[in-house]
């Protein structure tokens, strides 16, 4: 990846359409799955959703595996998709961006009344 991929993003859409195609190689409910696992790592994404890359690629290796097994998407994943999707981007508890934000927003509030008081 080069200085100007990574600057337009470029690099990413790449990705996503790569993981689109290799999605819509999977049964019905495969793909089901794989729009809610999408769905449910979207808040634990950073600010480019660069860190959600390898997350991605490896549900839906997991996905594709399962699949050509034979598994059903429910033996594979269980009933609780956000609860999966929680564990892969770092387990319960884990920052999304609201929490960073908030942190954000918290301190820039201190920092302001710091200098108010002082």
């Amino acid at each position: 990846m080069n200085f100007w991929e990574r600057i337009t993003g470029s690099d990413l859409t790449r990705e996503a359409k790569e993981y689109e195609a290799r999605a819509g190689r999977l049964p019905a409910d495969y793909r089901a799955a794989w729009e809610q696992i999408k769905i449910n790592l979207f808040p634990y994404a950073g600010f480019s959703g660069r860190n959600l890359t390898p997350i991605l690629d490896a549900a839906l290796g997991l996905l594709e595996e399962a699949s050509a097994e034979g598994q059903n998407v429910r033996e594979v994943l269980g009933d609780d998709i956000p609860g999966f999707c929680a564990a892969l981007a770092g387990g319960q508890g884990a920052w999304t961006y609201r929490d960073r934000w908030r942190q954000q927003l918290n301190e820039n509030v201190a920092r302001k009344l710091s200098q108010l008081g002082g």
